[in-house]
């Protein structure tokens, strides 16, 4: 299983968007040049600093014998709602130490939130459907987004500070990828990811697709 150690912010750079905010448009591209959608994109400082307290709470549903979204991305020290809106019941759990976490079985609002409190990769499966899986990737960073159906993301980074842009997918597999762009103050209008190896098929796609028993 992959996991994604998160680098501090700095203060500056996120605690205040409106005035100092500026658009970078990242974009996600294949092996052949077409875009990827659902990739996680989320900008990090390169300095030491706090991160301000996470605002609300987050949500992993349960539609169709599905945890939706299939992917959640949430700052570290969320606190995650998990509720099963499905017709059957699940019991959901992850063995992503030390996120790891075991919900009984249940319908509805049954648990309290599960609270993040360290980033990295919480893959998520549910012991009665083994077909059911689902991610959340738990990051320091209040900046952060998914790529749409163009592959298009964009961020709202606060200028002045070194900071980088990195993207995270379960279907990048490959070690030699490049996930991480460094960018100075002046911040760029635009970063484009390339991939240079194949991608795994998108879950529940069929042949060669991630499944639970990848993990």
């Amino acid at each position: 299983m992959q996991v994604l150690r998160g680098v501090p912010l700095l203060a500056g750079l996120f605690l205040s968007l409106a005035a100092n905010a500026d658009d970078v448009k990242v974009t996600v591209l294949d092996v052949n040049g077409m875009p990827v959608a659902d990739v996680a994109v989320y900008a990090e400082a390169a300095d030491p600093g706090m991160l301000p307290p996470p605002v609300g709470n987050a949500v992993m549903d349960q539609v169709d014998t599905r945890f939706d979204p299939h992917i959640l991305i949430v700052q570290v020290g969320t606190e995650v709602r998990f509720p099963n809106s499905d017709v059957v019941a699940h019991h959901v759990y992850s063995f992503s130490s030390p996120n790891d976490f075991i919900l009984p079985l249940y319908k509805g609002e049954a648990h309290p939130p599960v609270i993040f409190d360290t980033s990295g990769v919480v893959t998520l499966g549910c012991n009665i459907h083994d077909q059911m899986l689902g991610y959340i990737l738990v990051v320091e960073s209040n900046v952060f987004a998914k790529t749409d159906e163009h592959g298009v993301a964009t961020l709202s980074v606060g200028s002045g500070s070194a900071a980088s842009i990195n993207i995270w997918s379960p279907r990048i597999t490959r070690k030699n990828e490049s996930l991480s762009r460094a960018i100075s103050a002046e911040l760029p209008g635009e970063i484009v990811f390339r991939l240079q190896e194949k991608l795994r098929p998108p879950h529940d796609s069929g042949q060669g697709a991630l499944k639970w028993t990848d993990y």
